[in-house]
């Protein structure tokens, strides 16, 4: 089940007249990433200060009992409902074309899976589920399902290039494995992508006794992305680091982050300061540097402080993690270490992220200073792609709790 506090996300507050004014009329827009449905959350300035987000907990208290069909609720100014509307022009949500297989020449060689043929299992985090399905010899497989439900030129790239690098590594233990491309049932679009499930857990779990062998192999796998494939993750941390029960190896996953050469490389997110400051929490269980931005990190932050104080259980003294760090970070920092990663000898390249033409389908906007209708092309809303008769997918589902509640009904 997705993390209360995780699962849902306001795009802010929007003000019909001056946000000082606590009578002013104010919506947010909500997504609950349980339901993968946006609703619109309707009161006043005083209850909704900016950046406050007091619309996340406002929602949280309806959420579960709302119609499928309820597109904005109103509460009053202690937070109560006082309405709902199921009016489609309530609706914020953007129009996301997803784009057609045949378009994506660089996943024509990847197996693929109909949305259909998934069962859901659970719902492990925003745009993440465990799922299974039948493979082509009848064998159950139980996978990991990452999709996007967000219009957003960020996140669409993020999906794009992940999708594109996962199914292009080469088969390494301390990598997470590549499954297949999931398509929509009705026009085969891309919607998203299965890795292998891993059941062990991640190293975000503080209970878990942290070997030294794992410390080797994270540096090992930072070193072969970086170094053999020009590969930058840009996001190694606890919650991405699973431990196989299987092999007893660390797994890094979670490549939507992850840069290729310059390429959507951030200052301040390369691997090897990251290795630093996600051993630094590890051990001492001390998250107060993850509030530092990323460009404002150095890795003389936690490399000075002269005694890490253990909070987790180590199969070896503290001092052998923190010598084997120490020479693992010179030899990476010795001279040379970014042209190394620049000029990496198995740099995989792949396509742009290719336009639906869906986009290219013009709509009526508003009209033109002579009275005209203005018809332009582009992004829009989901409703107008709805009157237009353009296909849209939709992600909606019953809340998990419901669901659950509704699995063991039809068991009794």
């Amino acid at each position: 089940m997705i993390n209360p506090q995780d699962r849902f996300w306001s795009e802010g507050q929007n003000y019909c007249g001056p946000s000082e004014n606590p009578t002013t009329e104010t919506y947010c827009n909500v997504w609950d990433w349980d339901q993968l449905r946006m609703v619109k959350v309707k009161g006043t300035a005083k209850l909704f200060p900016p950046e406050e987000d007091r619309e996340l907990s406002i929602l949280a208290r309806f959420a579960d009992y709302l119609s499928p069909e309820v597109r904005a609720i109103t509460v009053d100014d202690d937070g109560l409902l006082t309405g709902v509307s199921t009016n489609p022009e309530e609706d914020d949500t953007l129009f996301l074309a997803y784009i057609p297989f045949p378009l994506c020449g660089s996943l024509a060689d990847c197996r693929t899976i109909q949305y259909s043929k998934l069962q859901e299992l659970d719902r492990l985090g925003p745009f993440i589920d465990l799922v299974s399905y039948e493979n082509e010899s009848g064998i159950s497989q139980k996978v990991v399902f990452k999709f996007n439900v967000l219009n957003k030129p960020l996140r669409l790239q993020m999906a794009w290039d992940e999708l594109n690098i996962l199914k292009s590594l080469p088969p390494h233990p301390n990598i997470i494995p590549f499954d297949r491309v999931v398509l929509e049932d009705q026009e085969s679009r891309v919607i998203g992508f299965t890795t292998k499930y891993i059941p062990g857990g991640t190293l975000a779990n503080p209970k878990i006794p942290f070997r030294f062998q794992w410390l080797q192999q994270l540096t090992q796998v930072v070193d072969f992305l970086n170094l053999e494939l020009g590969i930058m993750h840009q996001d190694i941390a606890l919650r991405n680091l699973l431990i196989d029960p299987c092999t007893n190896s660390i797994v890094l996953f979670d490549f939507d982050r992850a840069a290729s050469g310059k390429k959507r490389l951030y200052e301040g997110r390369d691997d090897v300061t990251s290795v630093v400051f996600t051993l630094y929490e590890l051990v001492t269980n001390d998250t107060s540097f993850s509030d530092i931005p990323h460009s404002d990190r150095h890795i003389d932050m936690v490399q000075s402080i002269s005694e890490w104080i253990v909070s987790r259980e180590l199969d070896s003294e503290v001092s052998k993690f923190r010598n084997f760090l120490s020479e693992w970070v010179a030899t990476r920092r010795s001279g040379g270490d970014m042209e190394r990663y620049l000029n990496a000898p198995h740099r995989f390249t792949w396509p742009d992220l290719p336009t639906a033409p869906d986009y290219n389908v013009p709509f009526e906007m508003g009209t033109t200073w002579d009275g005209k209708s203005n018809w332009i092309t582009g992004h829009r809303s989901r409703s107008t792609a709805m009157e237009m008769g353009q296909y849209c997918f939709r992600w909606e589902r019953p809340p998990q709790s419901r669901s659950s509640i509704d699995a063991e009904n039809s068991v009794k």
